[in-house]
């Protein structure tokens, strides 16, 4: 097999299918030419952009069905299926309306082939690029929470969002780049994904298990970051030029990307640069620690041609993120910074951080550095009458913490995880309209410390493979899809030794024998086996109608902390222990969904309900008196323990067109989870503080109202809004309140405005896009319930009678893209 795989790549010529080429000109609702409008051919991985009056042209496209989709700044994206005849030139005319209507998009995401949303028996949602333009955020996780319900994220500062799927989070979900699954010590809360958020063209998230298509760590859901591919006209080089400000932590942010094609060659780039100083809320006044500086590279090469496609990519990140711990003057209520090591380290005498400090972009001593590379290949080759997808990645992922302020150059963490992924699959011909698919993915781990003080987890080996075979068969109206996977995953790590080190006073990583050493990390080796399945189906009641169901079977392997812990995480502030004999995690999720769309109103309501054997969460760790247990002084110690749990809940949205005002959009959203501890024996012996399962989000709802100006002849602005947004969170009094690990939430309505247009030249090109939000407009004072940040507090009482760190207040961001 890999002999003919390593030949189909290196002689495409012996799989070259005959190619046509496809013309025509996207219009709007009045047949008026839409200018430079994007053509996507998803499935064969081709595009074009259309000149000034709406003209494509996409060349070498395989004979056969072929799915076209185009797409503008404004208008909602169409979509046709055509069937071409070898070297023929087909007219294909595309209309597009002005109305966001996400029902019928296109996703890759979770399914086994390209999947219209509504037909996909498991919930998945989707974010344009388009909407994350159009919010400001400090992150592309904040701008996918903001736009999907039941998604929410856990942060730690303004640019550290960690993604939660229905009240589940860090190795449940899977976060993915282009399809490749992201490794970067996911279990820690202090650190975000390591993407460009400006090379971001489209989000996908599969809320539900899809552990059947990617295996572990993917239990409760999936959340994949796209780029975009070029489309430029043949032969030219394009791109676009984008700053932005925001006011609140004086985020300067700053992105060229580059693209080209010419006969079927592919090829872009995009260099971005992000720095911010610490936000500011009503209450905190700026908060210390809080700034970051981040750079980003990526690069992508390839080829599309008839016979199929193959790209390559390489993105670097490198991001300086302080590391806030809270600690302030008890009366003022100013922040204090650390002078001294822990031993010597007075928290109630530390020095005030002066207004110099909060001010600055300079990154403190007091930071965690994180730099990421990938490198990976994507290919597609038609074959045998079907299409064999493959991608090979490797990345390595470099997390350093410093955490000493005697010195400042040695890390108190200092990781450096490889990882080595591939995942093939094969979609066979279709027979009698049943789909089938086979596939196998996995990886290869490595995770070594460096030179380092604090060591939370050992250093570990890790195998993972999976095997599965997917179905899907129209049967009408009714479309069944499901199948089975089965997955293995190999654990181990020898004895590791820790031990004084002479040369810098602090500990280090040591041998067996050397006079000091202990043994923190016993070895250990575990294999680890789970069988993941999934049926459902949606029906098409009428053309307006959708209703889908399904039942899935989730699998995950206990992650490292999770067995491994015995030690501190300086940036957490918290010492994990871990428990060797868990066992993996199987969840059983029903889903049910109504879908509505028509022209004017689209409506879907997903309810669902989730069993999950061998839960494990975090609890702090108490000794025989009920005392908590302090192993490091200023830190709490958390063990990892295992029980049943169960979760439920829906999400709801809402979209109104009004016909007698085409301008006017309307979209409302809701969210709701409830989880709790389903372990009746532990529940008699806790009592009722142990009932709620940690980090659930509190109900949440989102509506907006964006108001678009009608074009007008001759006018060279374009496609300007004007919106409005409410975003309000209900108070959370369904916590885990055993040993205070958690307190109630009160609930908060922020206020949002916003304003945006496109500039266009004589000929109508957009020239450039600006775009202005006022997020928080009444600058309200609100603890959001996954805020970390709420729990960093030193007193037990404060003369404000606020504790903790809020969340960041009124924030006014100007962003300019300039296309060219």
């Amino acid at each position: 097999m890999k002999k003919l795989l390593f030949y189909l790549l290196l002689m495409p010529r012996l799989l070259w299918a005959q190619a046509g080429t496809l013309t025509g000109v996207v219009r709007d609702e009045q047949q008026r030419p839409v200018p430079f409008a994007s053509v996507a051919l998803p499935t064969a991985k081709l595009g074009a952009t259309g000149d000034a009056q709406g003209v494509f042209r996409v060349t070498d496209v395989p004979a056969g069905p072929v799915r076209v989709v185009a797409s503008a700044v404004g208008f909602t994206a169409a979509s046709r299926t055509v069937t071409l005849a070898a070297d023929e030139v087909l007219d294909v005319p595309l209309t597009l309306t002005a109305a966001p209507a996400a029902l019928t998009e296109v996703v890759v995401t979770g399914v086994s082939r390209a999947t219209e949303v509504r037909r996909s028996p498991v919930p998945i949602a989707t974010l344009s690029r388009r909407e994350i333009t159009l919010n400001a955020n400090t992150n592309v996780i904040d701008a996918a929470v903001r736009g999907i319900p039941g998604l929410s994220a856990v942060t730690t500062g303004p640019n550290v969002s960690k993604p939660f799927i229905r009240g589940l989070g860090y190795n449940r979900v899977l976060t993915m780049y282009n399809g490749l699954r992201q490794e970067g010590q996911q279990w820690g809360d202090e650190h975000g994904v390591e993407v460009d958020g400006y090379d971001i063209d489209r989000v996908e998230v599969v809320k539900g298990p899809a552990s059947l298509l990617y295996g572990s760590d993917a239990v409760a859901g999936v959340v994949n970051l796209l780029p975009a591919l070029p489309s430029g006209p043949e032969g030219r080089l394009r791109g676009e030029a984008l700053t932005e400000y925001q006011a609140n932590n004086g985020l300067i942010g700053n992105s060229l990307g580059l693209n080209y094609q010419k006969n079927g060659f592919q090829t872009s780039f995009r260099a971005s640069n992000r720095m911010a100083r610490d936000y500011r809320n009503a209450v905190d006044g700026l908060v210390y620690n809080t700034g970051f500086r981040e750079l980003t590279l990526t690069g992508m090469v390839g080829l599309s041609k008839a016979w199929g496609s193959s790209h390559a990519y390489l993105t670097l990140y490198d991001n300086r993120q302080e590391i806030p711990d809270g600690s302030r003057d008890s009366l003022s209520r100013r922040f204090t910074r650390q002078v001294f090591e822990s031993g010597l380290d007075d928290i109630k005498n530390r020095p005030l951080v002066s207004d110099d400090e909060l001010n600055s972009y300079a990154i403190s001593p007091l930071h965690q550095r994180i730099r990421h590379y990938r490198l990976f290949t994507k290919t597609q080759v038609h074959l045998g009458g079907g299409e064999l997808h493959l991608l090979l990645g490797a990345q390595q992922n470099n997390r350093e913490e410093f955490n000493h302020p005697t010195v400042r150059s040695q890390a108190g963490l200092a990781l450096q995880l490889t990882t080595y992924t591939y995942d093939v699959r094969y979609h066979l011909p279709e027979w009698q309209g049943l789909q089938i698919s086979l596939g196998s993915n996995g990886m290869g781990q490595l995770n070594r410390h460096q030179q380092a003080t604090d060591f939370p987890i050992p250093n570990y080996d890790l195998l993972d493979a999976g095997s599965f075979l997917l179905l899907k068969k129209p049967l009408g109206k009714l479309e069944l899809s499901g199948g089975l996977r089965y997955d293995l995953r190999l654990v181990n790590w020898s004895d590791f030794y820790v031990g004084p080190n002479p040369a810098t006073g602090f500990d280090a990583q040591s041998r067996a024998g050397v006079p000091g050493a202990q043994l923190q990390f016993p070895a250990f080796r575990q294999q680890y086996r789970g069988v993941s399945a999934s049926v459902g189906g949606s029906y098409l009641a009428t053309e307006r109608l959708t209703l889908r169901a399904n039942l899935a079977r989730g699998y995950r392997a206990p992650n490292i902390p999770e067995i491994g812990s015995n030690g501190l995480d300086p940036g957490a502030h918290i010492v994990y222990l871990g428990n060797r004999g868990f066992r993996p995690e199987f969840s059983w999720q029903q889903d049910l969904g109504v879908l509505w769309h028509q022209p004017t109103v689209d409506v879907s309501v997903e309810v669902f309900h989730n069993y999950v054997q061998n839960f494990i969460y975090q609890a702090r760790l108490l000794n025989d008196a009920g005392q908590p247990v302090v192993i490091v002084p200023g830190n709490t110690t958390y063990q990892f323990q295992q029980a049943a749990a169960r979760l439920y809940g829906l999400e709801a949205s809402l979209s109104l067109r009004p016909a007698a005002l085409p301008w006017l959009t309307s979209s409302s959203s809701f969210a709701f989870v409830n989880g709790e501890n389903a372990d009746a024996a532990r529940l008699e012996r806790e009592g009722p503080t142990a009932r709620y399962l940690p980090l659930m989000p509190p109900l949440r709802g989102r509506t907006e109202l964006r108001a678009t100006l009608p074009a007008r002849e001759g006018c060279r602005l374009t496609a300007t809004y004007f919106r409005a947004s409410l975003d309000g969170s209900a108070r959370q009094n369904h916590f885990l309140a055993l040993d205070n690990s958690e307190t109630a939430t009160a609930g908060y309505v922020l206020l949002g405005l916003g304003a945006g247009t496109t500039f266009a030249s004589r000929a109508g090109r957009p020239v450039a896009q600006l775009v202005v939000q006022v997020d928080n407009v009444f600058d309200t004072a609100y603890q959001a319930h996954l805020n970390r940040l709420k729990y960093f507090e030193y007193y037990a009482a404060s003369p404000t009678g606020r504790t903790g760190i809020y969340n960041p207040g009124r924030n006014v961001a100007v962003k300019l893209v300039v296309p060219f």
